[in-house]
């Protein structure tokens, strides 16, 4: 039958047999070559996704912003560092041992930072230690399996370019403390960097940056073991802003040197704007020992140094300013009325009052002066006898309206008010009318109860150069936002004091006087080519010898710097403090000179101290 309809039923077998077995054969090849695919290709893939138990957000530290100086040079920048991480919840005790062999510190110290890491968060890595070298990362590595929950991450720390230390202004940064974390925020964790001092502290907003945050996959151990989604949902870090300073590295490093082996201060402004020029105080510290890995006793040390290696004499530090009082009292009793620029007194040598005789300085006897002339020639009784007639009413008008008795409200946190003695002081102090007047005798030369900081000197002399204009003192100047990739100029507050311009005029010519014409007590401030104007100031210690002061501005004309040095201990100001401002000025007219050099000779610098004896 089959083979009447010509069917061969072998054929037909054969052709299902064939196609049967190409099917399978193909089928067969499909799984070899995804097996093949999935184990070869991709097996490290699906292996680690076995292992994957969680996605785990890892913090990105950002830069901190740099810092220039007026010309663009760079102070303060970054490097990359590393610090080991402990996740308590991820970590176990057992390691301890192995972790502090490898960095090399006591076991103790490890388990005390677990502990702290436990009491911070359970969950949050916190860093424990800072600044690994490759020797220790590489040892890290090698035990990774060993060492659940520690991690390495990527920071900063902070690199100076400057041979000066800068120390009270820039200020450092520190792992951030238990208490702060309490007070400043959600962006801060447990271990991140923060200002704790000078522009660090005062701008850490701008410096800090953004975090950035990168997604991983750990396994069950808490080990990282792949990128969540090849990177996709990370977010990168943006770094912090950029400060630039009116501060000028060569000066800055100048006023450094020559304050060394001394304990004082040298503050230096544009009279026009306030900006800070240089900003000296001594002794200081290296900021370089807080940045990166500090060890433990660095600060102890600092705290324990009987020099006060810590304490920003600049600002926070109070002295009597002595004769550099005298424009002030001048500028007062000008513009009261008391006095006329032609008015007379006869010095004889001192002053009595009240049974008491001041004697005027060297006990010279200056013969017949009007207020330009005991300006220059600085005499005592001259200005002892304008405290009484002041008042302390008065005196305490004057001295707030140049800035005395309050805050410069310095861009740096450390900032003191000193002490400018009122009305309600003395009465506090249980002192009568008559008594007051006695001590307005004193104040008259700025000793006595009188106490200012060389940052309020710097800012007063300046306002004495540009005929009356209280600028804010600050550090910074504009900030270069890497947001808008703009730079933003910072408005710092001025005032105008209310005394007439021609007093300002009579004032700056008696100060050329003190520096430039025979009987001044400055002549060791002279400049070749630079019209200096100054004053001197040997304010009384009754603790040591005379701290020794100098004001200065310059040019005459057009000032472009106003300064303060103030050293403690060192006695005449004309003989110590003159000849360092004569360098700093030298070094800022004429940069490319010498400056460590002065420019004046032996026979000038002994009249100078001859004229300057008690001033």
């Amino acid at each position: 039958m089959r083979q009447t309809l010509g069917i061969d039923s072998d054929f037909g077998n054969l052709i299902r047999r064939n196609i049967f077995r190409a099917i399978s054969f193909i089928i067969l090849s499909l799984f070899i070559v995804r097996l093949g695919y999935l184990q070869i290709v991709q097996g490290n893939i699906y292996r680690l996704k076995a292992e994957t138990q969680a996605i785990k957000q890892i913090m990105i530290d950002p830069f901190r912003g740099n810092i220039y100086d007026r010309n663009g040079e760079i102070i303060v920048h970054n490097a990359p560092a590393f610090s080991v991480t402990i996740t308590p919840s991820e970590f176990r005790v057992e390691a301890i041992p192995l972790l502090a062999s490898i960095l090399q510190v006591d076991t103790a110290e490890i388990r005390q930072a677990y502990e702290e890491s436990k009491l911070l968060s359970r969950v949050k890595p916190n860093k424990i230690y800072r600044d690994a070298d490759f020797k220790t990362l590489a040892s890290l590595e090698e035990n990774h399996d060993l060492l659940p929950g520690v991690d390495i991450v990527v920071e900063f720390k902070r690199l100076y370019e400057s041979s000066a230390n800068m120390a009270h202004s820039l200020g450092y940064t520190r792992q951030i403390s238990e208490s702060q974390l309490k007070t400043m925020g959600d962006y801060y964790s447990p271990g991140d960097i923060v200002g704790y001092s000078g522009m660090e502290r005062t701008y850490e907003n701008y410096l800090r940056g953004a975090k950035g945050v990168q997604m991983v996959a750990v396994n069950a151990t808490g080990q990282k073991v792949a990128s969540f989604q090849e990177g996709r949902n990370d977010v990168l870090p943006e770094e912090g802003f950029d400060l630039h300073l009116g501060i000028d590295k060569g000066m800055q490093e100048l006023a450094e040197k020559l304050l060394s082996g001394r304990s004082g201060a040298i503050v230096a402004l544009d009279p026009n704007n306030g900006e800070l020029i240089a900003f000296a105080s001594k002794p200081d510290f290296d900021l370089r020992d807080f940045s990166g890995r500090t060890p433990g006793n660095v600060y102890g040390k600092l705290l324990k140094d009987e020099s006060k290696p810590l304490y920003n004499r600049a600002t926070l530090a109070a002295y009597p300013p002595g004769s550099t009082w005298k424009m002030l009292m001048a500028a007062a009793c000008l513009q009261e009325g008391i006095i006329t620029p032609k008015y007379t007194f006869t010095c004889t040598g001192g002053y009595t009052f009240g049974g008491r005789t001041w004697k005027c300085h060297g006990g010279k006897a200056h013969g017949v002066v009007n207020a330009q002339r005991a300006i220059h020639v600085s005499c005592n009784a001259f200005f002892n006898s304008m405290g009484p007639k002041l008042g302390i009413d008065n005196f305490t008008k004057y001295g707030r309206m140049f800035g005395f008795g309050e805050k410069t409200y310095i861009d740096i946190s450390e900032d003191n008010s000193g002490l400018l003695p009122s009305l309600n002081y003395y009465k506090r102090h249980g002192l009568g009318e008559r008594e007051i007047d006695g001590r307005l005798v004193n104040l008259g030369i700025g000793q006595g109860e009188l106490l200012v900081t060389p940052t309020q000197m710097a800012v007063y002399c300046a306002a004495l150069a540009n005929g009356g204009t209280i600028y804010q003192p600050h550090f910074v100047n504009s900030i270069f936002n890497r947001k808008t990739k703009k730079m933003e100029t910072i408005p710092f507050a001025n005032r105008t004091v209310k005394v007439n311009p021609e007093i300002f005029s009579l004032i700056q010519n008696a100060m050329y006087e003190v520096v430039n014409v025979p009987g001044g007590t400055a002549l060791a401030a002279r400049v070749d080519g630079v019209n200096v104007c100054g004053k001197t100031g040997t304010a009384q210690n009754p603790h040591g010898n005379d701290h020794a002061w100098f004001i200065c501005f310059a040019p005459k004309e057009k000032p472009r710097i106003a300064m303060c040095v103030m050293v403690e201990n060192a006695g005449l100001g004309g003989a110590i403090s003159a000849p360092i401002a004569q360098k700093m000025l030298q070094k800022f007219f004429y940069p490319q000179s010498d400056s460590t050099k002065l420019r004046i000779d032996s026979t000038t610098l002994k009249e100078a101290i001859a004229q300057g004896t008690h001033d």
